[in-house]
């Protein structure tokens, strides 16, 4: 069974779809009484689902008039997105991030499942060896490399 984080992430998806220019615009206060929420249960779910990583930028306003946006961050190639994600990647990569990155690379057609779950499984052996405040940067240097053998294919 789906938990209430997963019903609301569908359903503000839902709402970016259906629009032409791929941006929600919500009130916080609203969604959480349509799903009989606390209002902090949305932002949870805006800030572990919504991020650069998974390829969604967000904004809000506070105050009475105040609401929050979500906009799909499109790319008009494969080689644009991973110029995006590579650029992310300056100041290391958290374990959380890394998955995010390579899940939205699937979402978006740049690596199939297989590549996927190789991805996944190397990034997180190449760095479980190594102390804990190296480990983010080892990720990121490994996802880099695996990014740049993904833009040398393409180019071939």
């Amino acid at each position: 069974m789906r938990n209430i984080s997963d019903i609301i992430e569908g359903y503000l998806k839902s709402i970016i779809e259906h629009e032409d220019n791929g941006t929600a615009e919500i009130k916080r206060n609203e969604v959480a009484e349509k799903f009989q929420c606390v209002p902090s249960q949305i932002n949870y779910v805006i800030k572990t689902r919504f991020t650069i990583e998974r390829g969604y930028a967000v904004e809000s306003k506070r105050g009475g008039g105040g609401y929050i946006r979500i906009h799909r961050i499109q790319t008009n190639s494969r080689k644009e997105l991973v110029d995006h994600i590579l650029d992310s990647l300056q100041e290391g990569a958290s374990s959380v991030m890394t998955e995010d990155i390579i899940y939205r690379l699937l979402a978006e057609q740049a690596v199939s499942k297989r590549e996927a779950r190789l991805m996944l499984a190397g990034i997180e052996h190449a760095a479980k060896h190594y102390p804990l405040q190296e480990r983010d940067a080892i990720r990121a240097r490994v996802l880099q490399a695996m990014l740049f053998s993904l833009l040398y294919e393409q180019s071939e």
